[in-house]
């Protein structure tokens, strides 16, 4: 009795945690079945959609505009440009790497550390290229404030991007190994029961 009691607890527990991650469990009359409800899961609305993309645009244009107007040799205004396509793309690369490896999808150690890496670079090139310019203390601030929210909105567009790419259907359901496997744990749970 302690055994059946023990599996029914944990096929309770695997059910609760499923529904909160959007899963519902329905019984036909000859299976007991678990679907993925994606109707609501991780969907953005359409205005924080625009908001972050105004917020990337905002960031880009702020930090390229500063930069084709200041009063600085054509060598230093590729520095800064270099380091600020670096960021961008070590952003995504980074965020898609993190999010991958939260829902199961295999990434190897060392494309996460070369993303880390990538990261941390641009934004330290940053922070020394401005510590060691010529330039005004308001002119390095405008600088690090639209480096910064180029980042932080670049992050949040592709989070939105990946979030409805799944919600339409586009990304692999196999792609999703760990939804799979809590749905494989609960059904055996459940014909345990049975």
């Amino acid at each position: 009795m302690l055994l059946i009691n023990s599996i029914y607890l944990t096929a309770v527990r695997y059910v609760a945690k499923a529904s909160r991650a959007g899963m519902k469990l329905s019984n036909n009359k000859d299976e007991l079945s678990m679907h993925l409800n994606t109707s609501n899961v991780n969907k953005p609305t359409s205005a924080y959609i625009f908001s972050t993309w105004g917020v990337l645009a905002i960031g880009v244009l702020g930090y390229l505009i500063g930069l084709w107007n200041a009063e600085l040799q054509l060598n230093e205004k590729g520095y800064y440009f270099a380091v600020f396509l670096l960021a961008m793309f070590s952003a995504v690369t980074l965020q898609k790497t993190i999010r991958d490896k939260s829902e199961g999808i295999p990434v190897t150690n060392v494309f996460m550390g070369m993303c880390w890496v990538a990261f941390f670079s641009a934004i330290a090139l940053l922070v020394i290229g401005l510590i060691n310019a010529t330039m005004l203390l308001s002119e390095k601030g405008f600088y690090g404030m639209s480096f910064v929210l180029s980042l932080f909105a670049i992050i949040t567009v592709q989070k939105n991007i990946r979030d409805l790419t799944n919600e339409q259907g586009i990304t692999d359901p196999s792609a999703f190994p760990k939804a799979s496997q809590g749905i494989d744990v609960a059904l055996d749970a459940a014909d345990i029961i049975d």
